[in-house]
């Protein structure tokens, strides 16, 4: 597995709550493109229409050689899922404060571009800052362990 782009600020801004791999339709430049690793996922979420899901916000850097064949590189994006899957990820964005959004890009072993995509909820401010000084307390123990033995 291939891992073309990676939504870091989303561990950051969001508590995962559940993972699903979605399929995702691409033009041919933006295949091209795409495998190149010119997708960014930063700031993109996902939202459910009329029984279909898009992804919104993400961007595919246009592809040189396609010439005036180009896509838009901030296109809405259909994905890929079973109707079960996306009833339910409906019901469940419809509790307060939960929302889907896309977490990585990758090729698969047959050499597919699939997206992985989550149920999240959004952290709160005083949530984030806590997590940080957890971390920062730990590796203070794991520093002051590691220079005592």
């Amino acid at each position: 597995m291939k891992i073309l782009s990676k939504n870091r600020k989303a561990y950051n801004d969001y508590e995962i709550i559940d993972k699903y791999e979605a399929g995702i339709e691409l033009l041919g430049s933006e295949v091209k493109s795409a495998r190149r690793g010119s997708f960014t996922l930063k700031d993109s979420y996902c939202r459910i229409k009329n029984g279909e899901i898009f992804l919104y916000n993400s961007y595919i850097a246009p592809y040189k050689p396609a010439t005036y064949n180009n896509h838009d590189p901030e296109r809405v994006r259909k994905l890929l899922l079973h109707k079960r899957e996306i009833l339910k990820l409906h019901s469940k964005v419809k509790e307060r404060g939960l929302t889907i959004i896309p977490l990585k890009v990758y090729l698969n072993k047959k050499g597919l571009i699939k997206i992985e995509i989550a149920l999240a909820k959004g952290k709160r401010e005083y949530e984030k800052k806590q997590r940080i000084k957890e971390r920062t307390i730990k590796k203070e123990i794991d520093r002051y362990l590691k220079n005592r033995f």
